[in-house]
């Protein structure tokens, strides 16, 4: 193993039984078909509901919009990319040559997801209770309180809180297209509530922008149909 992925062993706090994944976790589609993006995807989930229940334990007064709120705060690309940063991610990542000459490697969605595959990866290595445990290490240092709550709500907490203000299930967001270059990529997401047969589209520069403009769209319907 590299030297790099040896001393972010180390900072994780996590022996890798299986090194190829976290390799595969420090890959951006720019540099290989072997990437990290299945990982994201897992370690998206993971972290979610991993700081769910950090959450649950520390602010056990809060009803769950306010839970959400202050999740919505933790997991948002600005929180990871931070994170991301103090593991030194920048050093690690493995980009194609376009992308580091377009400055990839600062590139704060970029980090964000690597993060996430990270998790994903320590996840496939050791199981939830490992993951999880680096979540709440990774958190450490980050400050939880109640009043992040009052912090302004992104598109997707917004639409998810509609919906579960009326008992309905989250909506399902998936990729369907991408466009441009590995290293200046849009990406097309849809979004999805199948209780009440809608769907919108949305696109941005990463899969999270993306979402973010999808769920955008569908708040717009959502408060067409009911006004």
């Amino acid at each position: 193993m590299q030297p790099a992925l040896v001393s972010l062993q180390s900072r994780l706090q996590h022996r890798f039984s299986d090194p190829a994944l976290l390799q595969r976790a420090v890959t951006h589609r720019s540099f290989s078909a072997d990437h990290n993006e299945r990982l994201e995807f897992l370690g998206d989930s993971v972290l979610s509901l991993a700081i769910s229940s950090l959450l649950y334990q520390r602010l056990s007064a809060l009803p769950e919009g306010d839970l959400s709120r202050v999740r919505a705060n933790l997991v948002k690309e600005d929180t990871l990319h931070r994170l991301a940063l103090g593991l030194s991610l920048p050093e690690v990542l493995r980009l194609g040559e376009g992308e580091l000459r377009s400055g990839g490697h600062k590139r704060p969605s970029i980090l964000a997801d690597a993060l996430e595959a990270l998790i994903g990866a320590v996840y496939l290595d050791a199981g939830y209770a490992g993951a999880e445990a680096l979540v709440h290490r990774l958190y450490e240092a980050v400050e939880i309180n109640p009043q992040m709550q009052a912090a302004a709500k992104d598109a997707k907490t917004a639409l998810q809180e509609w919906l579960q203000g009326r008992k309905m299930q989250l909506p399902q967001y998936r990729v369907v297209g991408t466009a441009g270059a590995a290293h200046k990529q849009t990406f097309d997401v849809e979004c999805a509530i199948p209780e009440l047969s809608l769907t919108e589209r949305g696109t941005g520069g990463s899969r999270r922008a993306g979402e973010q403009s999808a769920a955008t769209a569908m708040l717009a319907t959502l408060k067409a149909r009911h006004t």
